[in-house]
């Protein structure tokens, strides 16, 4: 980090109390963000390095560091070498710290009673690291994009979405997904719950009234089955991936699932499965549809190819940019069957009419000119010591828990040992600022565990969190 001596003055930043019971960097932390909140400190407002501070408080430089750290992880701070550290574009307008989530169900643990702090280890699910977003080379492909986009294009466009994407997207889901897709059969969407929830009101068109549902799985798939007015029915999950064997005798028309990297066990569908699911399929005319859930990133073994481009006649194949890019793109699409692509167009000009011409453009552009590949290419490393950090901090702090899950994708899951409750664990957790989900929570079924994300923290916070979940695992033990 650039020492500077143009940010706010020490004096305004933090007033340290060391008879206080809050950690030195916690009252760090809490007096820029309230400066940050108030105006005092406004967006792009250069703040003192790490050093320079630490020195005018008289507190130690990893005092401060951690600070800054949890403020980058909030969105609050952003760090540029060469820049030093700033405060975030928007960040007055970011609120108040979101409240620690509470254990899902009935039953909820004394535990979670009461006001809970603020979130200090953000271990939840949803997000890439945000800081990584190739922000130049989006900018030079909007820029592209613009200056060639035909004024046509300008205007209420096709709802299955612009040419020029679907035709980039159908080269780059053969190449990198051996995906058996052309430009007429996908559909742009405004990213994968959208993307679920066409499918699930197209096929309550076509008389379906049950669809299997992986359990545990993706609460967001089971919300957009019951949103269509479906029947969603479990279907147990094992190390091997989604038990389809089972699919004949649950009486469904369809299959949501996550073949590549089940959520959120984290298993793949083996071979085997993928061959039985076929044929399920195309013997009872049937409907897959494929989530294709964290297929981008692999650490320990290769990535298998997509269910779709082994039964594309009876595969919906459903991705999106959330995971790789940014959620705040709002792009995903569909790859449907000749039979299925026109229903799901007009059911997405029922919707919404259709997605950004101006953001499919640029997507477009991005693809074409391979910074997607560039990107994952640069992140996937990122990601990958990020993962050893987790491992590493729950070998050490938590070696009872048994890490699964965590050879692709951007969370592990910690299976508890017996005689701890997952309910209590998540609620000491969030009484002690540290927000995750349980494997339960979502799914209702499974072994218990916890689903830990790591991609949005940097190893520093990651190793810090995992030592407080220490405390909150011992917690949950003591009052079983």
């Amino acid at each position: 980090m650039a020492d500077g001596s143009d940010g706010p003055s020490p004096e305004l930043l933090a007033a340290i109390d060391r008879r206080a019971a809050a950690p030195l960097h916690a009252q760090v932390e809490r007096a820029l963000r309230g400066h940050i909140r108030s105006g005092r400190l406004r967006p792009g407002d250069r703040l003192p390095s790490t050093r320079a501070l630490a020195a005018d408080l008289g507190v130690a430089r990893g005092v401060v560091a951690e600070a800054y750290a949890q403020l980058r992880a909030e969105g609050r701070l952003v760090a540029n070498r060469g820049a030093g550290t700033r405060v975030a574009a928007r960040a007055s307008d970011s609120g108040p710290a979101r409240p620690a989530p509470r254990s899902s169900g009935g039953g909820e643990s004394h535990l979670a009673a009461g006001p809970q702090p603020a979130i200090r280890f953000d271990f939840r699910l949803g997000i890439p690291d945000l800081a990584l977003f190739p922000r130049r080379a989006w900018l030079a492909a909007n820029r592209r994009a613009l200056a060639e986009l035909p004024d046509g294009d300008l205007g209420y466009g096709d709802p299955a979405g612009l040419a020029a994407l679907r035709g980039e997207l159908a080269a780059y889901l053969g190449r990198v997904r051996a995906a058996d897709a052309r430009a007429d059969s996908i559909i742009v969407t405004a990213g994968t719950v959208q993307g679920l929830a066409l499918v699930c009101s197209v096929l309550r068109e076509r008389g379906v009234r049950r669809i299997a549902v992986e359990q545990p799985g993706w609460a967001a798939q089971r919300a957009a089955v019951l949103g269509a007015g479906l029947e969603p029915v479990g279907l147990p999950v094992d190390g091997c991936g989604a038990r389809v064997e089972l699919l004949a005798e649950l009486d469904v028309g369809a299959v949501m699932l996550t073949p590549a990297h089940q959520f959120p066990v984290g298993a793949v569908l083996d071979p085997e499965r993928r061959r039985l699911l076929a044929a399920w399929a195309a013997n009872g005319d049937a409907l897959i549809v494929e989530d294709d859930y964290d297929a981008e990133y692999r650490y320990d073994r290769s990535a298998p190819g997509c269910l779709q481009g082994l039964a594309p006649e009876h595969t919906v194949y459903a991705g999106s940019t959330s995971k790789t890019l940014a959620p705040a793109l709002r792009l995903g699409w569909l790859v449907a069957p000749p039979a299925l692509a026109g229903p799901l167009a007009r059911a997405k000009l029922d919707a919404d009419r259709c997605a950004p011409a101006l953001t499919q453009a640029a997507f477009a552009r991005l693809l074409a000119a391979g910074e997607l590949d560039r990107h994952l290419r640069r992140t996937r490393p990122v990601y990958r010591d990020r993962r050893a950090a987790l491992l590493d901090a729950l070998a050490g702090h938590l070696p009872e828990l048994t890490p699964t899950s965590a050879d692709a994708g951007l969370h592990a899951v910690a299976l508890l040992p017996p005689g701890l409750d997952e309910r209590a664990v998540v609620a000491a957790a969030a009484a002690r600022g540290v927000a995750l989900t349980g494997v339960r929570q979502d799914g209702g079924a499974g072994d218990p565990g916890l689903v830990l994300g790591y991609a949005s923290l940097p190893a520093e916070r990651i190793r810090a969190g995992i030592a407080e979940l220490a405390h909150a695992v011992a917690a949950a033990r003591r009052t079983r």
